[in-house]
């Protein structure tokens, strides 16, 4: 025995005192890829934008009653797109695939998404591109994980990478794009996605820096909030009590959406007959509260420097979720994250107007957060987003605003759902 021991300690000795091999190429190469996935995601992110932007000034230049028919039109035609080249599906189905798909996401049906959600968003849906960047910039992924062979977890880590580059452009937050787009595939049957943190966060920053590039995108603030005086101990616990109040709206979104779902089921005819209907109810909301109109990011800034009447706020935030659960359930294609925060901006501004001591900086971005945590179920990404795009200091009344979200979040997820009956 005494002689076996020796041995043993020899042996381990002799192992340590052997150089440690490292292979600088395979780093290199697996980075390289991350990089390549990052610096693609950010030039189709910024070609994106540069249509879209195109677009919207163009149909912008309808206005008045000339919004119902220029919407319906819209959205016929987006319909028509899905209906002949092909249905790329919602969300849910991206994420579902990177779950249960082996992190596969197909590009065949990306010019289908392409060209129906730039219709669908530029005319004035509620519903941002985040959706269509991150099903792009996903597949992208996907396809150059395919080219070099890549299999199991590091051909999911590639899709993921690309999802994150997709969600980094559109919010300018790189740590939180990374984050946002591990958060929001989190199931309770499917493997955590922690792996994915560095494939994602060095993609996320050379898409940043790609699409900065590209639109010359600066690093301030997206929405300008106003300055906020921390007054003490007792903010954190009106930051959760505004989350609940944001919880309550987040709960109406969601079973409001699952309503119109099942009243579009219930019309068995064509897709482009349902995104026609669509267009048509937005339209009318739109002509009657312009505010509602499009998906939100030049309209949180026009809501934040306007002054509007309590009744204005509540009619705006009322028909802005039925606009936004209308654009989602009639077969518009978009993401509903920034429209969700016109809602939580909405809220905030009501709130505020009730309860004037508290510090209207406050009551917006915990809204903003409650409300989004608990429809996406994301609250670090959404603490780290919405501190980027407010310019918002204090992270911790964020992220208790978040974590009340997501702790009273319904029990069956918004995103995935389906599945998650499934499982």
């Amino acid at each position: 025995m005494k002689i076996k021991r020796k041995r043993k300690l020899i042996s381990y000795s002799n192992l340590l005192d052997q150089p440690i091999k490292f292979n600088p190429f395979v780093f290199n190469r697996t980075f390289l890829l991350w990089a390549l996935v990052g610096l693609i995601g950010g030039i189709i992110a910024g070609t994106y934008w540069i249509v879209l932007e195109f677009l919207i000034h163009k149909i912008a230049f309808f206005e008045g009653f000339l919004v119902i028919p220029t919407m319906a039109i819209c959205g016929l035609l987006a319909g028509l797109i899905i209906h002949y080249i092909g249905d790329p599906g919602e969300i849910d189905l991206i994420v579902n695939n990177i779950r249960f798909n082996k992190g596969k996401l197909t590009p065949k049906n990306n010019p289908s998404m392409v060209l129906s959600s730039l219709l669908c968003v530029a005319s004035g849906g509620s519903l941002g591109p985040e959706a269509p960047l991150v099903q792009v910039t996903g597949s992208t992924g996907t396809w150059l994980g395919k080219i070099f062979r890549l299999k199991g977890e590091e051909l999911r880590s590639l899709s993921i990478a690309g999802m994150a580059s997709g969600f980094t452009a559109l919010f300018g937050a790189p740590l939180g794009g990374s984050l946002f787009s591990l958060e929001i595939l989190h199931h309770k049957h499917a493997v955590e996605y922690y792996k994915a943190i560095m494939p994602a966060l060095v993609a996320s920053c050379f898409s940043y820096i790609v699409f900065s590039l590209i639109i010359h995108l600066g690093l301030g603030a997206t929405w300008t909030l106003p300055t906020y005086q921390y007054s003490g101990t007792f903010d954190f616990g009106i930051a959760v009590l505004l989350a609940i109040a944001a919880t309550i709206v987040g709960w109406i979104f969601i079973y409001c959406t699952k309503f119109l779902k099942s009243v579009f089921k219930k019309i068995k005819t064509a897709i482009y007959i349902k995104t026609l209907i669509g267009g048509i109810v937005l339209g009318i909301i739109s002509y009657y509260f312009p505010l509602t109109r499009y998906f939100g990011h030049e309209e949180i800034n026009s809501l934040l420097n306007s002054d509007f009447s309590i009744t204005s706020l509540f009619l705006i935030l009322i028909f802005k979720i039925i606009a936004i659960s209308v654009t989602v359930t009639s077969g518009w294609r978009g993401g509903f994250i920034i429209p969700l925060f016109f809602v939580g901006t909405t809220l905030g501004l009501i709130i505020h107007h009730f309860f004037p001591s508290i510090s209207v900086s406050l009551a917006i971005i915990c809204c903003m957060a409650g409300i989004n945590a608990c429809v996406t179920r994301t609250p670090m990404s959404t603490t780290i987003l919405l501190a980027t795009l407010t310019g918002f200091s204090y992270f911790i009344p964020i992220l208790f605003a978040s974590l009340t979200g997501y702790f009273l979040a319904p029990r069956t997820a918004f995103i995935g759902s389906q599945m998650d009956k499934k499982a």
